[in-house]
């Protein structure tokens, strides 16, 4: 690479990710808001903007993939020898991620993409698997809904919790552990020991520093 050239190479990777932090501020004020409308807010053209995505659906399609990675990593970390624990400190690490960066798991979950987030949270999505099957196997999750079943059914009542809760809300967190706990078969009250008897589920890492 010549001196020249450099220069520039960090100009488009600056601008590159300009425009992807200027997508999500633009879609937190409109979901619906046009490439012009992003363009403007990261101070660029719609020509330097298209000089990097093909269209809309490609900046949003790699929004959701930065995100989709984030959330792979999560479940890489996550592993605890009890199915429970790892499936409540699991639902509080990714709805602690989806909470900052909501504006990308909304549209992560919004029906048009759907199927293109389905696949790039693959390693997420097996993790949540295997550990259904462990909390089966081990019979500390319900048996009466076969292991792919329950790991689907999961999944989409995380999606409609990640939609439907505002994340600056007291408790949400909580809520979401909990809801996740008891659809994989856990009663309230056994949600309340596991929490009680591991209070660091529930705690950010700033809260705990």
């Amino acid at each position: 690479m010549t001196p020249s050239q450099e220069p520039r190479r960090k100009d488009a990777v600056h601008n590159h990710a300009a425009i992807l932090a200027a997508a999500v501020s633009a879609l937190a004020e409109d979901p619906y808001a046009s490439v012009d409308a992003i363009a403007r807010t990261a101070g660029l053209s719609r020509r330097t903007l298209y000089g990097h995505f093909d269209d809309r659906d490609a900046l949003i399609r790699e929004l959701i993939a930065n995100g989709a990675q984030r959330f792979n990593r999560i479940a890489e970390e996550v592993h605890d020898p009890d199915a429970r624990v790892a499936l409540a400190r699991l639902a509080a690490l990714l709805w602690r991620e989806a909470a900052h960066v909501q504006v990308a798991a909304a549209l992560a979950l919004d029906e048009a993409h759907v199927e293109g987030t389905a696949e790039a949270l693959a390693p997420l999505r097996r993790r949540v698997a295997a550990l259904v099957r462990q909390g089966q196997d081990d019979g500390q999750f319900r048996e009466d809904i076969a292991a792919p079943t329950l790991a689907r059914l999961i999944e989409e009542v995380a999606r409609t919790v990640v939609a439907r809760t505002d994340a600056a809300s007291p408790g949400a967190a909580d809520l979401a552990v909990r809801t996740l706990l008891s659809v994989a078969g856990l009663s309230w009250r056994a949600a309340d020991a596991l929490l009680a008897e591991h209070p660091d589920l529930l705690t950010s890492p700033e809260e705990s520093a």
